[in-house]
């Protein structure tokens, strides 16, 4: 398939409805508000493809670009590609998912992650916090940086609250996956849940509420699935 058969593909498949819950959510325009699982379809019929997901991210378009992360080549991406990617994203949403999940597959995660984190700029910051929440669920704990993953749960109980808005959100993300994801860490982690207590976020016009990480690791913990990994970043 070509760019320009998917963005007809992708336009007819598009709904009001589904753009309005979208925008709400951050997208900005192009945007033809195609559904997860439609996108879905399309990634099982192009499977893997570099180039096409390049080409397509560049269109600009919210729906071309989640498509594009869904059939990325992690192996293939460079770092002038995934810091292309962040600098190019339809919205902050895309960010913290697609960029994030894409980076946290490739061979520069963590290196990406840590320049990330250290940037002023909100949305940079935000997808720095998401990879490494990202890498911690995917990657074994010997493939782990323990010591620093227990600094930066010190980091966060110690500046989460004087954060950008969606900063706070990413970085309550990686407390969680740190507790559920890496079990001799849990325990760290709820310490710091409990430092840091209730994080107010602006989800702006959705229903979304920011999880209570103190309650989501207990839950986990309940489930007895405290360590279990996933298989890939991307969702």
């Amino acid at each position: 398939m070509t760019v320009a058969e998917i963005i007809t593909q992708l336009e007819e498949l598009g709904s009001e409805s589904t753009k309005r819950i979208l925008m709400n959510h951050g997208a900005s325009e192009p945007v033809f508000g195609v559904k997860i699982a439609d996108l879905k379809v399309l990634q099982k019929q192009i499977k893997t493809d570099y180039q096409l997901a390049l080409d397509l991210y560049d269109t600009g378009n919210y729906d071309a670009q989640y498509l594009a992360g869904l059939i990325a080549d992690a192996d293939r991406m460079t770092k002038t590609d995934l810091r292309r990617w962040l600098s190019k994203a339809n919205c902050i949403t895309h960010c913290g998912t697609v960029v994030a999940a894409v980076t946290a597959e490739s061979r520069y995660g963590i290196e990406l992650a840590r320049e990330w984190i250290a940037a002023r700029q909100e949305a940079k910051a935000q997808t720095g916090w998401t990879t490494v929440s990202n890498l911690v669920s995917i990657k074994s704990d010997a493939d782990l940086d323990l010591p620093e993953l227990k600094r930066l749960l010190k980091q966060v109980a110690q500046t989460i609250h004087e954060q950008p808005n969606m900063v706070r959100y990413a970085m309550n993300g990686f407390v969680i996956s740190t507790g559920c994801y890496v079990s001799s860490l849990t325990d760290a982690a709820l310490r710091a849940a409990e430092k840091i207590g209730t994080v107010s976020v602006d989800m702006g016009q959705t229903a979304c509420k920011v999880p209570a990480a103190v309650d989501y690791i207990h839950k986990v913990q309940q489930r007895g699935t405290i360590g279990k990994k996933r298989k890939t970043a991307r969702c």
